[in-house]
């Protein structure tokens, strides 16, 4: 008897290659659009009904089941108020990650299992081996970096159909099978709300007050912004500065609601050699196989996918990722902190750091 797969399908061509190739394996594939947002922005109309008829354009054509699954108000609760919290305590969220640690890899996957699958799928470019997450083949489109939180359960019934393919050739195949989408512009946007940027997200549902950018050498007022919020460190444009060298974010205080900048790239507040991280998430089964060629590792988790250290202990030599398509770095993890032999352009607080061990994801922590 065959096997069947719930399929969350976004409308793009990644899902929709996805759905094909299971049910050319000979899986009983079930397509379901998860609606996560519908609410339109100033300007700016939500893309979900659009994206929703791709879906089922592609599972007619599929000749798939298909279903809606309505996530909205979890998706608000999980993702949407997380990412305000944490924007207005100052730091820089990445609301994907949280989408697919609280929605597409526990809702969605906890009601595909109550009803009766045997796996999830999505379009994600990466792949499981050994049962353990690992990069995809093609490496400038590797999401594993949104997907180091998903839970070790989870894991061991989801299937990355395109992980071993690359983009063009994925949309050459959506393109031969007659898939309308094969060529569908990507969203770039909030990843929940289309083509809107984060700034004119945040506008809608945060009051921010203006206030003074000050050169952090001088304490100069240079110019002024929309509130301190809006601002990341590192940021380079969007600081309507009149300069003739460009400035750079170097440090917000949220409380007095001032943004310091410095023209100086070597300016201290823009490096470090260290990072800590907070709500450390170890893929343990990935972690042993790695400890074992290197150092033990450093401490017990708990939790579905492993949640620790609590102590520190011996270090593990690791690659790390300090944001979608940067390079990989490598450092040594003791503890809850990563050392670095050089120091490095310091991320914005909020983010996430994603270990690795070669293609193998180790897991990861949220930056200090």
């Amino acid at each position: 008897m065959a096997k069947t797969v719930y399929v969350g399908m976004s409308g793009g061509v990644d899902s929709s290659v996805s759905a094909l190739l299971l049910k050319e394996q000979g899986y009983k594939v079930v397509g379901i659009y998860m609606k996560n947002w519908s609410k339109d922005l100033p300007g700016m109309k939500c893309p979900w009904a659009e994206d929703l008829a791709d879906a089922k354009r592609v599972a007619v054509k599929l000749g798939i089941d298909f279903e809606v699954w309505d996530f909205e108000e979890a998706y608000r609760e999980k993702v949407v108020e997380y990412m305000l919290r944490e924007f207005k305590a100052g730091n820089t969220p990445n609301p994907d990650i949280m989408c697919n640690q609280e929605i597409k890899f526990k809702l969605f996957y906890e009601k595909a299992m109550e009803k009766g699958a045997d796996f999830i799928a999505t379009g994600h470019y990466a792949r499981v081996i050994d049962g353990k997450l690992a990069r995809a083949v093609d490496e400038n489109k590797d999401q594993t970096y949104f997907l180091y939180r998903i839970s070790e359960e989870a894991l061991t019934h989801t299937l990355f159909p395109i992980g071993g393919m690359t983009k063009p050739e994925v949309k050459k195949l959506a393109e031969e099978k007659g898939l309308h989408n094969a060529y569908k512009k990507e969203s770039m946007g909030v990843c929940f709300v289309g083509e809107v940027g984060m700034k004119d997200f945040l506008k809608e549902y945060i009051d921010a007050e203006p206030g003074e950018i000050r050169e952090i050498e001088t304490e100069k007022v240079l110019g002024y912004h929309e509130g301190a919020i809006f601002y990341t460190i590192g940021q380079r444009h969007g600081l309507y500065i009149a300069a003739e060298v460009p400035y750079y974010v170097v440090k917000k205080d949220i409380k007095k609601n001032v943004v310091y900048v410095s023209k100086n790239l070597n300016n201290g507040e823009l490096w470090t050699s260290e990072l800590r991280l907070e709500d450390l998430l170890l893929r343990f089964g990935a972690f042993r196989s790695a400890a074992a060629r290197e150092l033990a590792p450093a401490a017990r988790g708990d939790g579905p996918a492993g949640r620790g250290p609590e102590r520190s202990g011996r270090a593990l030599s690791v690659l790390v990722r300090l944001r979608h398509r940067a390079p990989l770095i490598p450092a040594i993890l003791d503890g809850n902190t990563l050392h670095f032999e050089h120091e490095i352009k310091r991320p914005a607080s909020g983010q996430s750091a994603v270990l690795y061990d070669g293609e193998i994801c180790l897991g990861g922590g949220i930056i200090a």
